[in-house]
């Protein structure tokens, strides 16, 4: 378990195997160990066998995690943390998905990181030889686990932001890059007068049916598949969720042009995205924003920044509304 009361030496140490903290992570939440746990202790060699592992392997990985608070260990049997549940399959702020995911996208594009700091160029881009997301449209498998993995982070770090903020009860609400459709079915299922359409690429936007329809929202939404760099749908409020933070300045003015050359009079825009406070203290915000440098090239924002980008797009930010969650909801109106 981290300590900071460890010599410096120590501590730079346990930083530096950060890696192997990740790897056993991953290992843990592509096995299902967390999930096989949800009922109870097991013993150890009774828990490989079922996830299909070696339990000599398996007990030295749970042994290791277990100093990190994911598990707790007593007579050869093993159970789950409250932490440790976030890695198991079921739970409403599961993060089993999000492990899958960077297992498979994130972890080895990392290893490029120290070329991305020498010319700013994004680790992925160089790993992969294409940027990420053009690499991702390519595998419907890994697009439709990064649907699954984005819907369930945004989810549980909004909090009650979607409750926090006022929405719009009546009109038509556009979720910009909106994937699955998850966030506007939650918005819509809170404001039944109003009507939305879900906006993304079309290897993105394919996976909002089912989600639209198992919610009854079918007859509300409109799903339209198109490129937000080049236009968006018009609409009286627009939502973009989670999308500025992954694009660079001018990429993200391009998109926020997008939505005021088709917004109408008196249109609103709600950015909900994350805002970096000032200072040294620890904050989601600034682990986030080094995920956004080496695999995109985009970055997170202060409330300044967020100001001014806003600014050069056309738009006045009105209000910066926060929840339960480390995102906030940045209001702006077309100045």
């Amino acid at each position: 378990m981290t300590d900071t009361a460890l010599p410096p030496a120590a501590r730079m140490h346990e930083l530096l195997t950060g890696f192997q903290v990740s790897q056993a992570l991953f290992a843990v939440a592509e096995l299902g160990v967390a999930t096989a746990l949800l009922n109870g202790p097991r013993e150890v060699d009774d828990l490989a066998a079922e996830v299909g592992a070696d339990a000599d392997a398996l007990g030295r990985i749970i042994r290791f995690l277990a100093q990190h608070g994911v598990f707790r260990t007593f007579d050869g049997t093993v159970e789950i943390t409250d932490l440790g549940h976030t890695l198991a399959e079921g739970p409403a702020d599961s993060l089993r998905d999000v492990a899958r995911y960077f297992r498979r996208t994130h972890y080895a594009p990392f290893g490029d990181l120290l070329d991305t700091v020498r010319t700013g160029e994004p680790a992925a881009t160089l790993f992969l030889g294409k940027p990420f997301f053009d690499w991702i449209d390519e595998n419907p498998e890994l697009a439709a686990l990064q649907n699954e993995a984005m819907a369930g982070f945004t989810q549980n770090a909004r909090g009650d932001l979607l409750t926090a903020y006022d929405f719009p009860r009546d009109g038509t609400i556009a979720d910009i890059g909106g994937a699955d459709g998850t966030l506007l079915t939650e918005v819509l299922a809170a404001h039944p007068g109003a009507r939305g359409i879900v906006f993304d690429l079309p290897s993105s936007v394919f996976a909002a049916r089912p989600v639209i329809e198992a919610a009854g929202l079918s007859e509300r939404v409109d799903i339209v598949a198109g490129d937000f760099f080049q236009s968006v749908p018009a609409a009286d409020f627009y939502i973009l969720s989670a999308v500025l933070q992954d694009w660079d300045n001018p990429s993200a003015l391009r998109i926020l042009r997008s939505v005021s050359e088709a917004a109408p009079a008196g249109a609103r825009l709600v950015v909900i995205d994350m805002v970096v406070p000032e200072g040294d203290a620890p904050h989601p915000t600034k682990m986030i924003d080094i995920t956004m440098l080496g695999m995109l090239g985009g970055r997170q924002r202060s409330e300044t920044e967020w100001r001014q980008l806003l600014a050069d797009a056309g738009f006045t930010l009105r209000r910066t509304v926060t929840g339960s969650g480390s995102y906030s909801a940045l209001e702006a109106a077309l100045a």
